[in-house]
């Protein structure tokens, strides 16, 4: 097998995904943390489901197209950084595979190089012992098995044999590994997925899918969840299509677009272009895309409705959980749907979003001066198109995101390629550096000089929390089983325990030092009244001179987070 044409490509990506999906809980298992996190093969199924769907778009047979498709739609659907990582490798690839009808055995190695060397540009301090190892080591191996002669199959069969090798190695490059006894999940999702593409290509089934070119699989979609904002709708339709044409211009389509609405997203290239937008007018949308070319794909969605019909479901399949006792943080001023016909807000110089779960934290975080709160964080990480969205429907010159988790940082970073405006990301850690960067905010000064005084407050911040094991585990020398509640601090494993409130004072026994004055704790959705009584009166006696603040967080998987001052 000489060459390699576009449908069986699109075949691949498909079979990639379905066996990424079928192995994601043993990609899950990997992952180092035994807490309940954005887990790697959910992150990275889920960035291949939104490939698939942009790849079933694509009407045409070159390889070129349906691998710019790929990129596309992987680069949109990015979640955690393995997602965003391997988006960046399928970027690279499209990038070579451009203008191409057909691949040859070493025009694909070549592509999986650049893929690799894209990706390792797109993280600031690329670390040796993850998937971006896993990867170079493959395309090293392709491109040489390409070079002495090798096909289509021998190449990624060549890959593969490093790739699996240099996996095996992982534990050996980071210590995070040895000490959990595992290889790197990243680095085995990445080879799933290239497994399930060569299979395709051996099999008489995968011949049979590259003919019929079948739609894409359904995805393993989050859970949609209502946040503080969505209420607020001041633009009733969500209108998204697909515009083909020659010589598109993204940026003017933008600026057009942003007349009409907000949430303007325009992606895509000068022959085909994605188009999101929330408007009032979606004929006129319509009509001023159909001027530039043929409109298919369309889609309109009314907002108002959907969020009715979300509340509705919610009411009836469960009633809404009763938060934590405790001060709660009252909700932004200025709540409830705007007209429809409320005019386009006045840009202002700098707004933000932020990222969190539970509805505590999202109106803190609102109250705190978030122009938009994006539901996600430790459990479901947001893709990059839900954070462009949201970016998109702040008006102002300078949009700075906060990502509140290490997993959604990368994900937000990738915005400023798909908006006609400034992004910048704070890279916080959790919501208490969220919200200790917008405490630090003073809206007399410009953006910059606000980025400067967010890092600065983020480099203070000293955070933890109590969560939940999801799996028996070992950390240094502490040995925790399934169900146990474990404290963190600072993103360190450092006490276990059966009951979670003893384990939060413990962790707050090694914490607490001299210099602090002030616990701020936000309680997750699952502790009550009687734990936060019980919290309040072991404290006081524990730390007699440090004051203690409770707040109703929400968050469905940590019991307790919290920050020392």
């Amino acid at each position: 097998m000489n060459r390699l044409d576009g449908p069986t490509f699109r075949a691949m990506i498909h079979a990639a995904h379905e066996t990424l999906a079928a192995h994601q809980g043993e990609v899950n298992a990997l992952n180092v943390f035994p807490v309940p996190d954005g887990d790697t093969g959910t992150n990275m199924t889920l960035t291949m489901a939104s490939a698939c769907r942009e790849v079933d778009r694509v009407s045409s047979d070159a390889v070129g197209e349906v691998a710019r498709a790929v990129a596309q739609g992987s680069l949109m659907g990015a979640r955690g950084n393995s997602g965003v990582i391997l988006s960046q490798i399928l970027r690279g690839f499209a990038r070579r595979a451009d203008g191409k009808r057909e691949l040859s055995p070493l025009d694909l190695a070549a592509a999986f190089h650049d893929g690799v060397e894209v990706a390792y540009r797109a993280v600031m301090k690329p670390v040796e012992g993850t998937i971006l190892t896993v990867a170079r080591g493959f395309a090293r191996a392709a491109m040489d098995s390409a070079r002495k002669g090798g096909d289509i199959r021998e190449v990624l069969r060549r890959g593969l044999d490093e790739g699996r090798q240099v996996l095996d190695r992982t534990p050996s490059m980071l210590a995070v590994l040895r000490q959990a006894g595992v290889v790197d999940a990243g680095g085995k999702g990445f080879l799933v997925l290239l497994e399930g593409a060569l299979d395709c290509l051996l099999s008489a089934d995968g011949q049979r899918r590259a003919a019929a070119a079948p739609a894409a699989p359904a995805a393993v979609a989050p859970e949609f969840t209502i946040t503080a904002e969505i209420s607020d709708i001041r633009y009733v339709y969500d209108t998204e299509l697909l515009v083909r044409g020659q010589a598109l211009d993204a940026d003017v389509f933008r600026r057009t677009l942003e007349r009409l609405g907000d949430s303007v997203l325009v992606v895509g290239d000068p022959s085909l272009l994605k188009v999101h937008v929330h408007t009032n007018q979606p004929g006129q949308v319509l009509d001023y895309c159909i001027r530039h070319g043929e409109v298919v794909e369309i889609e309109i969605k009314n907002m108002r409705e959907q969020h009715e019909a979300l509340r509705r479901a919610k009411a009836a399949a469960q009633a809404e959980p009763v938060p934590a006792a405790g001060d709660p943080v009252p909700a932004p001023p200025g709540a409830g749907a705007a007209a429809e016909d409320s005019p386009v807000p006045e840009t202002k110089p700098f707004g933000f979003v932020a990222v969190a779960t539970g509805a505590g934290l999202q109106a803190a975080l609102k109250s705190l001066g978030a122009d938009a709160v994006v539901d996600g964080g430790q459990t479901m990480n947001p893709s990059t198109e839900e954070l462009a969205r949201a970016a998109a429907s702040v008006a102002a010159d300078t949009v700075i995101i906060l990502p509140n988790n290490k997993n959604v940082v990368l994900a937000a970073q990738q915005v400023k390629d798909l908006l006609q405006r400034e992004v910048r990301v704070v890279p916080t850690a959790d919501p208490a550096e969220g919200m200790a960067a917008l405490l630090a905010v003073n809206p007399t000064l410009d953006a910059g000089e606000n980025l400067r005084r967010m890092a600065a407050a983020v480099a203070e911040v000293r955070a933890g929390e109590v969560t939940y094991a999801v799996r028996d585990s070992r950390w240094g020398d502490l040995e925790i089983k399934a169900g146990d509640c474990v404290g963190l601090f600072e993103g360190e494993l450092a006490v276990t325990g059966k009951d979670r409130v003893e384990v939060l004072l413990r962790l707050l026994g090694q914490t607490v030092d001299g210099d602090t004055t002030l616990v701020t704790v936000f309680t997750g959705r699952a502790v009550d009244e009687e734990e936060v009584g019980r919290l309040r009166e072991e404290f006081a006696r524990r730390f007699p001179d440090v004051e203690l603040e409770i707040h109703q967080g929400g968050q469905p998987t940590q019991y307790f987070l919290f920050w020392l001052e």
